[in-house]
């Protein structure tokens, strides 16, 4: 078991990687923020003890770096902090759970006219504001 107190992210993240390429799963000693009866966070961190296959690894909008795994016990996907994993174990045995079907991206639709592109140029920064717009400029 390596304790991530006595490595750096970086190395924690490197060998969750490499157990990831090999498909091995991994325990983990992770804190899950608390829900309260309503499934509001509450902010408390709980320990709780999950072994899991990684599939993807992300990096927030805040700079976390998270990792998608299925967890074993639940055959759900889950998502997992690097900064929260207390404790892991990579395991040499083979994943066994069956991982969620990888969509193509979605294709964005080709533009009718330049005032199409001007307005989804513009709308990029705030698309909910900017939605009802697409309509007008095409016109």
């Amino acid at each position: 078991m390596k304790n991530t107190i006595n490595e750096t992210q970086a190395q924690t993240l490197t060998r969750l990687l490499a157990a990831a390429a090999r498909q091995h799963p991994v325990t983990v000693t992770y804190l899950k923020e608390e829900k309260d009866e309503n499934g509001c966070k509450t902010g408390h961190l709980v320990e709780t003890i999950r072994t899991i296959e990684v599939h993807d690894v992300r990096t927030t909008k805040a700079g976390n770096v998270t990792f998608r795994a299925m967890n074993r016990e639940t055959g759900e996907s889950r998502t997992f902090r690097l900064d929260r994993i207390q404790a892991y174990t990579v395991h040499r045995t083979a994943y066994t759970v069956a991982r969620p079907s990888t969509e193509p991206a979605p294709v964005a639709p080709v533009p009718s006219c330049p005032a199409t592109v001007i307005g989804r140029e513009l709308a990029r920064d705030d698309a909910a504001h900017h939605a009802d717009r697409y309509a007008t400029l095409a016109a």
